[in-house]
């Protein structure tokens, strides 16, 4: 019957740092589920505002590991085309690009925490937030031409894959559309508050549900005992 040798000393701290998709989907997970939970309908009432602040806090640097892990595992920023070109690689622009969306939601969930004028809800607040949606976006149609790319289709609904940059995308506009609902109007409250909470929560919900369709399952071995 087969062993599995020790792992060294080090071996399990440097595993740790080693990008896998198993890490960035379960980091994306635990990021949308922060998200989905302070944006909730109703969570702000009953908690009041700052806890659900908080927890956008805290996804959104779990959404930053995510996409860097992402970043690492997309390859070299350019690649050759069919015809020999050197262009673009889609699938390292749509990490890059989402990288700099969490980091601008960095900006935003940090500021959100002790923001009390209505300047630095605009400035601090909500355009990094807007900017980030936006960059989330951008980086759903880079990673549309990825796909497109690699299996010369937009639409193949057999795999899941397909459904899961699909489902990201989906995201992305609740996100954007959120973000627009966040503008702070002259009086200090957002252009539309259910604007706000239900893109966030379904946003995060449909990037939780991408994230879990590509998520690599473990399977456990089965050995015959002689």
């Amino acid at each position: 019957m087969p062993r599995s040798s020790p792992a060294g000393p080090g071996r399990g701290a440097s595993a740790l740092l080693v990008p896998t998709l198993r890490k960035q989907s379960a980091l994306f997970m635990v990021g949308s589920a922060l998200f989905a939970v302070g944006s909730a309908p109703g969570v702000s009432t009953v908690l009041g505002p700052q806890l659900g602040n908080l927890a956008f806090f805290i996804g959104a640097w779990w959404f930053t590991a995510a996409g860097f892990v992402q970043l690492a595992m997309s390859g070299p920023p350019r690649g050759r085309t069919a015809d020999g070109r050197v262009a673009l690689r889609s699938e390292w622009a749509a990490a890059a690009v989402q990288s700099v969306g969490t980091l601008l939601f960095n900006v935003s969930t940090t500021a959100a925490l002790s923001a009390t004028t209505l300047l630095a809800e605009r400035h601090l607040v909500w355009r990094p937030d807007a900017g980030g949606s936006l960059a989330f976006l951008v980086s759903a149609g880079f990673a549309c031409a990825a796909y497109r790319s690699a299996h010369a289709t937009l639409w193949d609904p057999r795999r899941g894959e397909w459904w899961s940059t699909v489902v990201n995308l989906a995201g992305c506009v609740a996100f954007a559309v959120s973000a627009i609902g966040a503008f702070i109007e002259s009086d200090g409250d957002p252009l539309s508050s259910p604007a706000v909470d239900w893109g966030t929560c379904l946003g995060a919900v449909c990037f939780f549900v991408a994230s879990w369709i590509v998520l690599p399952r473990r399977r456990a071995a089965t050995h015959r005992v002689p």
